[in-house]
């Protein structure tokens, strides 16, 4: 079987923040952005990967969530609980220095972790949790 991951989707809460995290402080691509005000749909991905993208969309948009599942929604993305993103890069220390100059919430700082991979965590302008492992 020959399949591809297209896109991911992640929640945003302030569309200008997140883009301008993933652009600005990650370096990834704009590739399409639709809707306005707090209705955008933003795709972006790593610059030279084409085939693989993140969409940066309006949570809780599906209409078959009930009120009490958007609470519940709600209430995990503000705590850095719902979604989680796993990156790479070639240089975790550098990338590491960058997103910390700006400001980002930083969980943890890279470190050498038990199970063999060096990487740290921090959340992006809607609580997402991201990980950013060095690669080998």
């Amino acid at each position: 079987m020959d399949i591809n991951i297209q896109a991911s989707f992640l929640p945003h809460t302030d569309p200008d923040a997140s883009l301008a995290f993933y652009r600005d402080v990650l370096g990834f691509e704009v590739r399409n952005d639709v809707g306005q005000g707090s209705m955008r749909w933003i795709t972006i991905g790593p610059a030279g990967q084409p085939g693989t993208s993140i969409v940066l969309e309006p949570p809780c948009m599906d209409p078959g969530i009930t009120d009490a599942e958007r609470q519940t929604i709600t209430e995990m993305m503000a705590k850095g609980t719902y979604i989680r993103l796993l990156l790479s890069t070639k240089d975790l220390d550098s990338v590491f220095d960058r997103v910390q100059a700006s400001g980002a919430e930083i969980v943890q700082e890279p470190m050498d972790m038990p199970y063999g991979v060096r990487d740290c965590a921090l959340r992006d302008p809607a609580g997402n949790l991201l990980r950013i492992q060095q690669e080998i």
